[in-house]
């Protein structure tokens, strides 16, 4: 049990839902505060930064997003539980939410129960948090001391829903909790008192055990690794204990079972595809009907009327590309986009893709050009999904570059790699965009944009391509001025040189 009443803040836009919660909270002796806004939420967590023992945070609001909310109350204080309120019961908005560290989710409309039962358990781990901090801080003796201790905080371990690991600086494991025992699905004779490199550890978990205490540099840098083990998947965080003069006395490893959300994930990927596949053959034929109308082969048509027609084709144009980059993206995630890897020279797939958009760049009086490399080294890759990268690049170009404006993409050798470059004198990407270019569904939203027709997928897909071709993509930008990509792919063979280069 908590030893002082509890402290809640409810951030959610609706008064009928602020009230509500704070009325069913209040009865079980809670003390709650309330925020209409995210902003307001964030300054009384900034006024009194421990004073809260929980979150509730709308996703759904308007000005700050839900989701930005939890990304700065984590940069706050990343041990504060966040339970997140979805509307209609958005798995996929829970599912992110809870990526970003957020405790827990409940979908509206919820009963006075569900919200009484979700905030008690993020009350009763938060009450753990506390009494973990404060055994931490109580601690002056090296974590070879845990053992001895071990009588005295086991029952706390011991009731984490979460696993715990911890090892020494010898490299000796010294302390275990059942949950981590069960996610592992080891004995706890084969772990305690052992070393880690010669107990039943997953390789993967003993690797990062390792990096951490091996680690030179002070100060307290986890790391966070998701790992797949007899058909589940596990999330581990480590991080180095260091003592006053930032010597590192061992580390602690927590573990989460995170299989569910993957299930999610997968359960949502696989919805997503079953309704693209489902549309595009009834929305392809609504175009080509639009076609032969507008091409006069049905009658002859007003102005009004081929406008309107014209119009509503653009639109069904634009839902083909949703479904086809939606199915893309499916692909990708089953791992199933790059089906075919060949040795290949870059310059024919640009090529093709120049030449097809040639007409696209004439329309607008672009000024297209590719400047092909004098010496041609080949890479390892699928045909088809450099052909993918480039019409996404180039048409993106094309697209958002004004009349009368320039186009070049270049070939070139750098180190290890080929070298693509896209370049246009369009528009440009704010500063402050630049890092949630490649974010799916994120589109930049400028007055320049507004009328320009897009997913938010292509770029997501691109870099997901590029990644798993072992390479690297960059942007740079100035508004007004353009913007350049920069792909960078090995050469064949693979080169180990240019995976250097690009970290």
């Amino acid at each position: 049990m908590m030893t002082e009443q509890p402290h809640i803040l409810v951030i959610d836009d609706e008064q009928i839902m602020r009230e509500g919660c704070s009325r069913i909270l209040s009865k079980n002796g809670w003390s709650v505060a309330t925020a209409d806004a995210g902003e307001r939420g964030l300054e009384e967590i900034r006024r009194s930064p421990d004073s809260f023992d929980a979150i509730l945070l709308d996703l759904m609001m308007p000005g700050m997003s839900g989701m930005e909310v939890l990304d700065r109350i984590r940069a706050l204080d990343s041990n504060l539980l966040v339970i997140v309120i979805t509307g209609y019961a958005t798995v996929e908005s829970a599912v992110e939410a809870m990526k970003k560290g957020a405790y827990d989710f409940i979908p509206k409309p919820f009963t006075p129960d569900q919200l009484r039962i979700v905030v008690k358990r993020a009350l009763e781990r938060r009450s753990l948090q506390k009494e973990a901090e404060f055994l931490r801080r109580e601690r002056e003796k090296s974590l070879q001391d845990v053992a001895a201790e071990k009588s005295r905080i086991k029952t706390i371990i011991n009731c984490m829903g979460d696993g715990v690991l911890v090892c020494n600086r010898d490299e000796y494991i010294v302390l275990t909790n059942p949950a981590a025992l069960r996610m592992l699905n080891v004995p706890e004779e084969s772990v305690s008192g052992r070393p880690f490199s010669q107990s039943d550890l997953s390789p993967e978990l003993s690797k990062i055990i390792d990096e951490t205490l091996s680690r030179k540099e002070k100060g307290y840098l986890s790391v966070s690794q998701e790992f797949n083990l007899d058909e589940r998947f596990l999330r581990a965080h480590t991080a180095p204990v260091t003592n006053d003069s930032g010597e590192i006395m061992g580390s602690v490893t927590v573990l989460q079972d995170i299989s569910y959300l993957k299930e999610l994930d997968k359960m949502k990927s696989e919805f997503i595809a079953m309704v693209a596949h489902e549309l595009r053959a009834p929305i392809a034929a609504v175009e080509q009907q639009l076609t032969v109308i507008l091409n006069r082969m049905a009658g002859e048509l007003t102005e009004k009327q081929e406008k309107m027609l014209s119009r509503a084709k653009e639109r069904t144009k634009g839902l083909l590309t949703l479904i086809k980059d939606l199915l893309d993206l499916s692909k990708i995630e089953a791992g199933k986009m790059v089906q075919y890897k060949e040795p290949l020279s870059l310059q024919d797939p640009i090529q093709h893709v120049v030449d097809l958009m040639r007409a696209e760049a004439d329309n607008k009086r672009i000024d297209l050009q590719f400047l092909p490399s004098s010496v041609t080294s080949l890479i390892h890759a699928d045909r088809n999904s450099m052909e993918g990268i480039f019409t996404n690049l180039i048409s993106n170009a094309i697209k958002y570059t004004p009349e009368g404006g320039k186009v070049r993409v270049t070939l070139s050798e750098e180190g290890g790699c080929v070298k693509a470059t896209v370049s246009d004198t369009g528009i440009g990407i704010r500063k402050e965009d630049l890092p949630r270019i490649f974010d799916k569904f994120f589109r930049v939203k400028t007055s320049e944009t507004r009328e320009i027709i897009g997913t938010g997928l292509g770029l997501s897909i691109v870099k997901s391509i590029v990644d798993a071709h072992l390479g690297s993509i960059s942007i740079e930008s100035e508004v007004g001025k353009g913007t350049t990509f920069i792909v960078l792919l090995p050469k064949e063979p693979f080169s180990p040189a240019c995976i250097k280069e690009k970290e």
